[in-house]
């Protein structure tokens, strides 16, 4: 089996959802997903030509070869990973069709069947305490468990500066006062994450995490720049509350000083960004030598959800997976399914069917692709 071609389809969503297919000469096409943002189909146009003819079923090699020819466009972060790891989503499920089995069996088999989802909650409309409280309980009728708001957006009106990463003793009191009132409608089942966005210096950092002690949070997400792990080493140390971060870091090195200088609780890579699925687990294998838990970030469409999902399975520390789609009412019809939704009563069931486990809906896919792009090589 070889490789023919691959191919792009942005679609417009809450993100543009980057997806590829890689095609073969047995019929056989993967899918995959990779992490939005600008270049990404540009550096998987880049790299079709050097794994055109290539075996797909030789996928760490391949992640490797594209990781090496990619260096001096820059592998070590950013655009360049997130298309390889969206590339090596696609081939992943290719072996597993080809070897009629689900991709989690490839990582090592799972840990489990159902995969935990907390769900994602803001909204630019979640400007005071009465719209949180709908917005909580709206997601604890849906049957989640564990719920995630941003921080950082809700006190524009009493920053003294956007620049200079403080926080005012105003800005902390309303916080506060805002996860009080989701915490009690949520109740003491229901855990609630919080973001900010790596908006803070280290001092307000700790000041903000101390003030939400109280509330005994699933973590506080980001609160400094994530690029020093030495800094938010001390705001971890500095608090109870517990520190995630991780989503904008790559592959197994980015991880690495972060989890060696013990500077968070939990990690949070982002499966479809930080390298794939297989340095996924080789980050969550080096974290639980520092008995580090694994959550992972996810913004996608199904597919990457899914893909992520199957990661998560076979991931012996893992605890939660982020939905971040709420609002958008097709998500569940980019694949072809049955009537069931994807995630049920804060849970992702895995299928034992081959590869990921699901095909696009092209029909659905086809209207909502992002203006001036093609369909995996089709005007629609």
């Amino acid at each position: 089996m070889k490789i023919t071609d691959i191919r792009t389809a942005v679609i417009t969503a809450n993100f543009p959802w980057n997806l590829i297919r890689v095609y073969t000469d047995s019929g056989l096409v993967g899918l995959g997903e990779a992490y939005w943002g600008p270049g990404v189909t540009d550096v998987v146009e880049k790299l079709k030509s050097r794994l055109v003819g290539e075996d797909p079923m030789e996928v760490d090699r391949l992640w490797t070869r594209m990781m090496r020819l990619m260096s001096g466009p820059g592998s070590i972060a950013g655009t360049t990973v997130a298309a390889i790891s969206g590339i090596e989503i696609a081939l992943l499920d290719l072996v597993g069709k080809h070897l009629k089995t689900p991709v989690y069996q490839l990582l090592g088999g799972k840990f489990r069947n159902r995969i935990r989802v907390y769900a994602d909650s803001h909204a630019e409309t979640l400007r005071d305490i009465d719209s949180w409280r709908q917005r909580a309980l709206q997601v604890r009728e849906r049957g989640f468990d564990a719920i995630k708001f941003d921080l950082d957006t809700l006190a524009p009106d009493l920053q003294l500066d956007s620049y200079n990463r403080t926080l005012t003793n105003k800005e902390i009191r309303r916080m506060g006062e805002f996860v009080e009132a989701v915490s009690e409608v949520l109740g003491p089942d229901v855990e609630l994450a919080l973001d900010c966005h790596w908006s803070y210096n280290v001092t307000d950092a700790i000041r903000l995490a101390t003030a939400l002690e109280p509330f005994h949070l699933l973590w506080l997400e980001d609160p400094i720049p994530p690029e020093n792990a030495e800094a938010m080493a001390q705001v971890c140390a500095a608090t109870r509350t517990p520190i995630c971060t991780g989503e904008n870091l790559y592959t197994r090195h980015g991880f690495l000083p972060l989890i060696e200088q013990g500077a968070c609780r939990i990690i949070q890579p982002d499966i479809p960004r930080c390298g794939g699925l297989m340095e996924s687990k080789r980050i969550a294998d080096l974290a639980d030598l520092y008995y580090i838990p694994f959550a992972a970030h996810n913004v996608c469409s199904p597919v990457g959800t899914i893909a992520s999902a199957h990661a998560c399975a076979a991931i012996r520390t893992f605890t939660v997976l982020e939905f971040h789609s709420q609002d958008v009412l097709w998500w569940d019809d980019v694949v072809a399914r049955e009537h069931e939704p994807l995630i049920k009563n804060g849970y992702l069931t895995l299928s034992d069917e081959p590869g990921l486990g699901v095909e696009l809906n092209d029909e659905v896919c086809s209207q909502h692709v992002q203006p001036g792009t093609l369909y995996f090589g089709q005007a629609v």
